[in-house]
């Protein structure tokens, strides 16, 4: 190292520490560098200034928070079409000696698939020789997992069955059921038998996930003979379908406006007692509003919270949504104003027709209400909550 490069360092260690906590002179732990860091990410648009941020928190793929940050980083920076940006910050993160390992370059290969960045994914993976890092099936998951970041499902294909062989490695039960994934998500579920079989001569036995992929491919092709198929085959290895399972189905049963099927599976359900989760209802109720059948919608949602199940975020915003849709602002107001009991706040378009619908059904102080609630907690928008305000019936 150059006699400049170490009187440089101090000096950008300073630079990097001050940009995390400009207000505060004493140091800040690993965690709250990271906290420190996704603050700053949620807002940051400059690409340079979000490498700058990723720098001071010394990222590591070691702890969930630290695997968030990346992940923000990297989507931020794709949608900037920052990709140089992206390389060359990979490229040096490899050169720090905490994160020459697996783990590490693994992390890596994934978020260079998460940039569409495939090319470069293959080299890390390729590179890791040089790098004195032993590849394991570890890291060809990873690789594997990229591809279907990158939607590149042809590379899924080509990687599954050339990879093993190059370079001695071992596929495993994650890189089957990633492989699977890919299939299905691709339109080419037909081809997860071959996988099936592969896993038998490889004694590797499926899991409740690798039937859970397969259903939602087959699901999504309208192969519903397949998925009678799939229950025999659950049977065949002792799998019992459990509630992930019945998820999968009422979901993939709904993205097919089939609502009323999925409810039948989970009357179904109920009646071997097994209880349905939030997720369950959430999938039926966004299901019958895009059916437009907002009674069952409603009374689903009813069922769910005297059940003890508890509505997130998404889907009150839904019901709220598809309420204001088909008219109904009554019960659209008093979900809202248990939403934002719960501080969750519809997005500005749902507020606005919902205030306006409001308006039209002669409740213009409601309406009034709202808007104050609204502006009271967030002050983006308020212009334009303003000119609403101003044009209400006095």
């Amino acid at each position: 190292m150059s006699m400049f490069s170490l009187l440089r360092r101090p000096c950008r260690n300073r630079f990097y520490s001050t940009i995390l906590s400009p207000s505060s002179s004493a140091p800040l732990s690993s965690k709250e560098k990271t906290r420190a860091a996704l603050s700053l990410l949620k807002t940051e648009k400059n690409p340079e200034r979000i490498l700058d941020i990723c720098r001071a928190a010394t990222l590591t793929p070691e702890t969930h928070l630290d695997r968030v940050a990346f992940s923000i980083a990297i989507s931020k920076l794709s949608e900037s079409n920052y990709f140089e940006g992206i390389r060359q910050f990979l490229d040096e993160l490899k050169t720090r000696p905490d994160l020459r390992n697996e783990r590490f370059l693994s992390h890596a290969i994934v978020l260079y698939g998460q940039a569409n960045m495939l090319d470069h994914a293959i080299r890390s993976f390729k590179q890791m020789d040089e790098l004195g890092v032993p590849r394991s099936t570890k890291s060809l998951n990873a690789l594997v997992f990229a591809c279907v970041l990158a939607k590149n499902y042809k590379e899924v294909s080509r990687i599954y069955l050339e990879f093993p062989k190059i370079y001695g490695i071992e596929p495993n039960l994650d890189t089957y059921n990633t492989v699977i994934k890919a299939f299905c998500e691709s339109g080419s579920s037909s081809s997860v038998y071959s996988v099936l079989a592969e896993m038998d001569r490889k004694h590797v036995k499926p899991n409740a996930t690798t039937f859970g992929l397969m259903l939602a491919g087959f699901y999504k092709e309208d192969k519903l003979e397949d998925v009678g198929k799939v229950l025999r085959l659950m049977e065949k290895y002792g799998i019992h379908p459990g509630l992930s399972t019945y998820n999968i189905r009422i979901q993939s049963l709904c993205k097919l406006k089939r609502s009323s099927e999925a409810k039948a599976l989970l009357d179904g359900m109920m009646s071997r007692g097994m209880k349905p989760n939030s997720v369950t209802y959430c999938h039926l109720i966004h299901g019958f509003c895009r059916e437009g059948n907002l009674e069952e919608a409603k009374k689903l949602f009813e069922d769910m919270k005297r059940r003890g199940c508890k509505p997130d975020s998404d889907c009150y915003f839904t019901l709220i949504h598809f309420l204001c849709q088909g008219g109904d602002f009554e019960t659209a107001l008093g979900i809202c104003k248990e939403s934002m009991g719960k501080n969750w706040i519809p997005n500005f378009t749902t507020m606005t027709i919902l205030v306006k619908g409001l308006v039209n059904i002669s409740k213009v102080d409601d309406a009034r209400e709202l808007i104050k609630q609204v502006k009271e907690r967030f002050t983006t928008n308020n212009d334009k909550w303003d000119e609403i305000e101003a044009g209400l019936p006095q």
